[in-house]
């Protein structure tokens, strides 16, 4: 293998100098800083690249020729001019208060200044500094300034539990953002990108001339590899891998136009060739399981609903809404695109197996705090061996290890339960369509296997049997009759006791 995987490394000039595989995202990269306008917004997941694109951005408008040999964009670049560039990056950063992020805002403009005979003045706020290096470095250039932010809101989602602490950082933040509104003279391109989108609002308000690019079509595929990168630049490592149980494992996703792998997660894999959680182990929100487990969202429906643009970027201290939580963080995304009265709908799903199977453990956790091997494991045998009576009991024994404060409505029976079935990485359809109405949840083994069941909660005995008679009035394993085996099951639970009252099954084929 001439090339080598560039785990963990988000250092262009280091990638191109040392042998390791490049990407070649210079398209988008010319299109983005030609096509008019320079401030621009991108948010990602963790881990998706973002470092690695801006690293590149700065090495092209500092007029590093040579590192760009063989890529898209060499030939069409004017590399006999180069740019003055601020990059502030946040990635490593570790603040805990408004002091700290003073601090470090601080450190940046000193240590940006040395560069263009700007010595820091004690006297004027850390904005005016900012300011004052700006014109500075204009001044003594003859050349506008590029500005390039990666990771802008670590600091508030590092601190996004301490409500009062996290409100002066970002106000401290927003100072300092709204300083570059009416600078336009001084700035030759501007570049910002995170992991969420606040609302300008809040954080950007001075900035009205930030164009996001987060679900541009145009730049779907700026970060994050595609199917056919992979393939090709990769193809070394691929040897005598299984390519669709690889695409089913990390590939899916989606920022309006083709379905991507997340380069963490996938250079990881090549490496090893085992499959693992790679980017869940690293990326996971510990913010946002709390927010699950101490609120009621029906989190089975949000692979169900619509969602418009305004409602994936509403995300705010003041109003967290989990569907753009969950979005923006990797957890879900863009699955399907409706058109309806020329509005845009999403609607959203986990993007893989990895992210789907291992969310749902760590949710399980968090909800009976037991680990995942010690509530699934028998129950996933008793799934492959057709045991319906295990199946039955397992169930039966997962709810008793709920605790009764959780188990306080309805909809926590059902989630609880699609929760421990997602966890074991089977093909779980939620609500799944047939032409006399939806399956509450269906189970795919194996290709081979099917598992259709309806769960209904019911207050009394009279009402006991409703659940298996719809499955069989309205035939909706007619859907699955290419499946060498259909089992029917009808879940029925006791809203007072909180536990299976009636539990009956019906093998179709």
């Amino acid at each position: 293998m001439n090339n080598l995987l560039p785990i963990g490394i988000s250092d262009f000039k280091k990638l191109r100098e040392q042998n390791f595989i490049y990407v070649d995202k210079t398209e988008y990269i010319y299109k983005l800083i030609t096509e008019g306008g320079g401030y621009y917004f991108l948010s990602r997941p963790r881990r998706f690249g973002k470092s690695l694109l801006l690293s590149t951005l700065d090495c092209l408008f500092k007029g590093e020729k040579n590192l760009f040999k063989g890529l898209y964009i060499y030939n069409k670049w004017n590399w006999e001019e180069s740019y003055p560039v601020i990059k502030i990056d946040f990635a490593e950063t570790q603040v805990k208060s408004q002091e700290e992020l003073q601090k470090e805002l601080k450190a940046i403009i000193i240590e940006t200044g040395k560069k263009y005979e700007y010595k820091y003045n004690k006297e004027y706020t850390i904005n005016r500094n900012l300011r004052l290096l700006i014109e500075k470095i204009y001044e003594l250039s003859k050349k506008q300034v590029v500005i390039l932010i990666d990771e802008y809101d670590k600091p508030i989602l590092d601190n996004i539990e301490n409500k009062k602490e996290v409100e002066k950082i970002r106000e401290e933040l927003k100072g300092f953002y709204t300083i570059l509104k009416g600078l336009d003279r001084y700035i030759r391109f501007f570049l910002i990108t995170g992991v969420s989108k606040f609302a300008k609002v809040s954080l950007f308000s001075g900035l009205n001339q930030l164009k996001d690019i987060s679900l541009d079509p145009k730049y779907g595929n700026i970060c994050g590899y595609t199917q056919n990168e992979l393939e090709f630049y990769f193809q070394d490592y691929l040897q005598g891998l299984n390519l669709d149980e690889i695409k089913e494992w990390y590939n899916g996703y989606y920022f309006l136009q083709d379905t991507l792998y997340n380069p963490f997660d996938i250079l990881l894999f090549l490496d090893s060739k085992e499959f693992n959680s790679y980017w869940y182990e690293t990326g996971k929100t510990e913010f946002l399981f709390k927010l699950l487990k101490n609120k009621d969202y029906q989190l089975p429906y949000l692979t169900k609903a619509y969602y418009t643009n305004e409602i994936l970027d509403k995300f705010d201290l003041e109003y967290i809404s989990i569907e753009a939580l969950m979005f923006q963080t990797g957890y879900l995304t863009i699955k399907e695109v409706k058109k309806i009265d020329n509005e845009k709908f999403f609607i959203l799903n986990y993007p893989n197996k990895e992210v789907r199977q291992s969310f749902n453990r760590e949710l399980l956790f968090y909800i009976t705090h037991e680990y995942q091997i010690n509530l699934t494991s028998k129950l996933k045998i008793a799934i492959i061996q057709e045991n319906i009576d295990e199946i039955k009991n397992q169930i039966d024994i997962f709810l008793n290890s709920i605790s009764y404060q959780i188990l306080k409505n309805e909809y926590v029976y059902q989630a609880a339960i699609y929760g421990l079935l997602y966890s074991m990485g089977y093909n779980i359809i939620i609500e799944d369509n047939t032409s006399k109405g939806r399956i509450d949840l269906t189970i795919l083994v194996n290709k081979s296997i099917v598992y259709i069941i309806e769960f209904k909660v019911i207050q009394n005995s009279k009402e006991k049997g409703q659940a298996l008679k719809q499955i069989l009035q309205k035939e909706h394993y007619k859907k699955y009759l290419n499946y060498e085996k259909i089992y029917i099951i009808g879940i029925e639970l006791n809203k007072a006791k909180k536990k299976i009252a009636n539990f009956e099954y019906k093998k179709i084929k």
